[in-house]
């Protein structure tokens, strides 16, 4: 598979503004762990793998453990992620398949774990990653083989 084109070089201006969205949160509280996290598991569901790629690189680079990443898209059946990890990734899941709604006992926990400005934080990171998504999954954009 070959990228259709390049999206900075034909849309400059609408690039810059998802990172602009980038820039804003790299400034939350969110920790830049779960940052890599949230776009990891939205990736997975999305099936893009060049942000999959990416940010399983980066998480490594923040200290995140190989058992993590391989058990992520079944975290729910795993031991290895606290409360609030458990809460982001919940949030994530729902706001990434928006058609099913965030169910209110996944925002319930989000705001009792999270509070209200870092659910909000997380809800924005969620919709960044899957715009990034979106436009790799249409673009045909690929990882680098290593």
């Amino acid at each position: 598979m070959q990228t259709r084109f390049n999206m900075p070089q034909v849309e400059p201006e609408g690039y810059k503004a998802l990172l602009a969205m980038e820039k804003y949160l790299q400034t939350t509280k969110i920790e830049p762990l779960h940052k890599e996290l949230i776009k990891i598991r939205a990736s997975q569901i999305n099936g893009c793998a060049y942000c999959i790629d990416m940010h399983t690189k980066d998480a490594r680079k923040y200290g995140e453990t190989e058992q993590r990443i391989y058990a992520l898209n079944a975290w729910r059946e795993t031991p290895f992620f606290s409360r609030e990890e458990r809460a982001i990734l919940a949030l994530t899941e729902e706001v990434t398949l928006i058609s099913h709604h965030v169910s209110e006992a996944t925002y319930s926990e989000a705001i009792e774990v999270l509070g209200e400005q870092l659910t909000a934080q997380v809800m924005l990171a969620a919709v960044a990653i899957n715009s990034w998504n979106r436009i790799g999954i249409a673009t045909n954009l690929m990882p680098a083989k290593s």
